[in-house]
């Protein structure tokens, strides 16, 4: 890991640079994908399945027998966990429901707003090197909660066209509609086209690598709506003298582990701190059955130190984490300050960990700095806010004037006409 001392504000812009990729080529590949899908539906995706996850399927539907076996093959203790899991991330989505007010702008003039689920929502969960099946659980159940008619679920199989049985356990009991076997680009162009077995969705969510994200973003600019843009996965630790190091270092281990290209950073005001965390990863990461992984993601990363406590919360919104841990004495104090962040871990037993499974948190959150515009995934990202109003003729009395001169100000007659029309019926 990099080693900044007292940092510059000129070098700010530097330090929460993000790891490059260079998307251009792979854009043309996933054009050529999401073309060949559109074009042959079905059996596009089980070639591609062929060619990328190396499996021969004959269809891509998950059977209810199939899931009846994986309940099997799951252990009880697994089993409690994600039901433990799922009820916490009930609890917190559930309370987030919206109870809009009737508002009389006017006499006679009264505006509402109804939230209404999105009917279809597709979920991506990946494969890859690690079975996300508390995306699942994080994806899911606010939909089901939110009210959606449908929701569908794409995730590779393995090279026995077999799909993990812990996400068809956590898709069982999250309330999932229906299962398919589809990973990467192959898989976004399915929920966002439709094809004779996937339904086309409205909104898709979920994770990726990088080909994965850049077709969410190429679906997105016609076909389908998508979460949030992202990319890889990130933590930013906060600590000053007080923090524990050992906890520290095994926050920024955790989120290394995602993948090669995930990044970490520590911004502390203690020397001591900063050399502490360095012999703790070092130490911890040599037993990390990951570690190979968790090296290279190291590489991106950075320990930094600032003079004060305000440099560092400064520092931390600039950077506008996807995950944002606060080891400090005041960590209740300093939450009051962020301004940008994903989702936010306060004191010393809050780690990350705690946040991507089980505290009832949403853990799919904006990354690459994007969290200065957009919010994590949550119930509001599953409903439309559907706007009404209704006038009496006192309500035109009231604002019908102001509506004929703002219309006749922009030259559009026939607008002020609607409203005219209806003054001179009273």
């Amino acid at each position: 890991m990099k080693i900044i001392r007292y940092p510059s504000k000129e070098q700010w812009a530097e330090i929460c640079q993000r790891p490059h990729l260079d998307v251009t080529q792979l854009q043309h590949t996933v054009s050529t994908v999401l073309s060949d899908i559109r074009k042959r539906g079905d059996q596009a995706v089980i070639d591609y399945e062929s060619r990328f996850d190396h499996c021969t399927l004959t269809s891509l539907t998950v059977s209810e027998q199939e899931i009846d076996e994986a309940e099997r093959k799951v252990n009880d203790n697994l089993k409690a966990a994600i039901a433990l899991a799922h009820d916490n991330i009930y609890r917190f989505h559930d309370s987030q429901r919206f109870e809009g007010q009737h508002v009389e702008t006017r006499p006679g003039v009264v505006c509402w707003q109804k939230s209404v689920a999105i009917e279809k929502v597709g979920l991506y969960i990946p494969g890859g090197t690690a079975p996300l099946f508390s995306t699942v659980l994080m994806l899911a159940t606010p939909a089901k909660i939110a009210g959606c008619r449908e929701i569908v679920l794409c995730t590779p199989p393995n090279s026995e066209g077999k799909v993990h049985p812990a996400i068809l356990v956590a898709a069982r009991i999250a309330g999932v509609s229906r299962i398919f076997k589809a990973g990467g680009v192959q898989a976004i162009g399915a929920l966002a086209y439709g094809t004779e077995s996937v339904p086309k969705v409205y909104k898709i969510f979920g994770p990726g690598n990088q080909y994965v994200m850049a077709a969410k973003q190429q679906v997105a600019i016609g076909d389908v709506a998508i979460d949030m843009p992202a990319g890889p996965s990130e933590v930013c630790v906060l600590a000053d003298e007080t923090a524990n190091a050992a906890f520290v270092a095994a926050d920024l281990l955790s989120q290394a582990e995602h993948g090669i290209d995930s990044q970490v950073m520590l911004v502390t005001t203690s020397e001591q701190i900063l050399s502490e965390v360095q012999r703790e990863v070092e130490r911890q990461l040599a037993v990390l059955p990951r570690k190979d992984i968790a090296a290279r993601a190291l590489d991106n990363s950075r320990l930094v130190l600032v003079a004060s406590a305000d440099e560092m919360m400064a520092l931390s919104n600039t950077y506008a984490p996807e995950h944002l841990i606060i080891q400090t004495k005041n960590y209740d104090e300093m939450a009051e300050q962020v301004v940008n962040a994903g989702s936010v871990f306060l004191g010393p037993y809050a780690c990350e960990s705690a946040g991507d499974y089980a505290s009832g948190t949403n853990h799919t959150l904006p990354t690459h700095g994007y969290a200065t515009a957009y919010s994590g995934v949550n119930l509001d990202s599953y409903c439309r806010k559907i706007t009404f109003q209704h006038l009496s003729a006192e309500g035109i009395r009231h604002i019908g004037p102001a509506v004929e001169q703002m219309a006749a100000a922009e030259q559009l007659d026939a607008h002020k006409n609607a409203m005219t029309i209806r003054i001179q019926s009273l």
